[in-house]
């Protein structure tokens, strides 16, 4: 076991979650547990050995050596193991690419116009997809489940827990967090085929830009009537995109080659939006500018083949190499392309491809809340954010680990049962029938 690094106790927030402006209220079934002797990885704060986590309510109140367990609050014994937050998959379909379920389940992609800004994937979210439950057994407590990249311009994202709401409305972590975006090979195969706009990167580059010029246009317009007091006719996707310039969504853009990354750029300049690099799996090539400038990446999915030419360049390492350039880094599945549950395996491939493991963990929790604004509520174990907390058997970088107890806002959701199949062992989700009335 490693060696303690700070055993300061972490006091709990005196501000009240439910007071902050623009949060939605947790959803999810809320608990108590005190997970404790566990070595406890914070993420956002040092490690500390034999250490409690303390979740009241569904919120992380106390992390540290001397927490004082309320009486009545469950004790969970985590001698031997290791205790982080829920991991973060920031770039994922569940629910709206449901597995096995082929065209019925496919709603990913509006692609019957290049601008989709007026949709939002969480009017197809089915919750009943298997890829929730795989998350449990990955440690992902929480992702943003994201339009496809069919489009120039795919819709809204959302924020979503992985488990624990009757309703997809009720596992919301946040509505506004991005708009998807596609750069490259996607989207221009997709309306190339039919012969239409935007059959080449000139067209894609085109017609994003134009929806935000007509998006500058329309705000200013609706702005104007609104100070007149006169009506104003709504449109839902340029009210979507005269957000991004606001500055209240970020603009997630699917992006492979370094060229249409220079693009993704350019148009991040043009209309100053907050740009988040999606896949960039050449980016390592132009490490040093995306630096420069502060442009975070979602990286992956890194347990594919060079299925089209965009992929030419994809290699693991690259994520390294971006990482010690000094761009912020996430790591995504892109589920269901790489099973989410595989989520943590490729952050473990790529240490052993050079990335640094500190960095590993902080791709997979802290990095990918802060560049989506979800930061205020998960990421890591500090009071006053989310009770989001997974018992590891040993060091989840380790391939041979397994989270052995998934806590969602203080709920158990999945728990590995090592006595089951004659000593095997087997995982078990916790069903929402069992939890909410029927």
């Amino acid at each position: 076991m490693p060696e303690q690094t700070r055993s300061t106790v972490t006091s709990p927030s005196s501000t009240s979650r439910a007071a902050a402006p623009g949060r939605l209220p947790i959803g999810t079934a809320r608990g108590s547990v005190a997970v404790v002797g566990g070595y406890v990885v914070p993420v956002a704060s040092d490690p500390i050995a034999d250490a409690t986590v303390l979740v009241e309510d569904g919120v992380v109140t106390a992390v540290g050596t001397d927490v004082v367990v309320p009486e009545g609050v469950r004790v969970v014994d985590a001698r031997g193991r290791w205790v982080l937050p829920g991991f973060v998959e920031a770039h994922a379909h569940m629910g709206v690419w449901e597995e096995a379920q082929g065209w019925a389940g496919e709603d990913a992609n509006e692609m019957t116009s290049p601008d989709g800004s007026a949709l939002r994937a969480i009017d197809a979210v089915n919750v009943e997809d298997e890829g929730f439950r795989d998350a449990l057994v990955g440690g992902v407590t929480s992702a943003v489940v994201k339009p496809g990249s069919g489009n120039p311009i795919g819709g809204r994202t959302v924020a979503l827990k992985t488990w624990g709401g009757r309703t997809v409305d009720e596992q919301v972590i946040r509505h506004d967090v991005s708009v998807k975006s596609a750069l490259g090979e996607n989207p221009k195969r997709v309306y190339g085929e039919r012969k239409q706009l935007p059959s080449t990167r000139l067209g894609v580059a085109a017609v994003i830009r134009k929806a935000f010029v007509d998006a500058q246009t329309y705000a200013a317009r609706r702005d104007a009537a609104a100070a007149a007091g006169e009506p104003f006719e709504r449109d839902l996707g340029k009210e979507t995109l005269a957000a991004v310039l606001a500055g209240e969504l970020a603009w997630d853009q699917h992006t492979h080659r370094a060229d249409d990354i220079a693009t993704a750029l350019r148009l991040a300049d043009e209309f100053g939006y907050r740009l988040v690099v999606n896949h960039g799996t050449d980016a390592a090539s132009i490490a040093d500018v995306l630096a420069e400038r502060d442009v975070p990446v979602i990286f992956g999915p890194m347990f594919t083949a060079r299925s089209k030419v965009e992929l030419r360049d994809r290699a693991i390492e690259n994520l390294g190499v971006l990482a010690r350039a000094g761009v912020r880094v996430a790591i995504t599945t892109d589920h269901p392309v790489v099973p989410i549950n595989f989520l943590v395996h490729q952050a473990s491939l790529a240490v052993k491809e050079g990335l640094d493991r500190d960095t590993a963990l902080r791709a997979l929790t802290v990095n990918p809340a802060q560049f989506l604004g979800l930061d205020d509520r998960i990421g890591s174990l500090t009071p006053g954010l989310d009770g989001d907390v997974v018992v590891w058997s040993g060091d989840p970088l380790d391939v041979t680990s397994r989270a052995e107890h998934v806590f969602v806002t203080g709920t158990e959701v999945y728990t590995w049962d090592a006595d089951a199949r004659g000593g095997l062992g087997a995982g078990r989700v916790c069903e929402r029938s069992e939890r909410f009335d029927a």
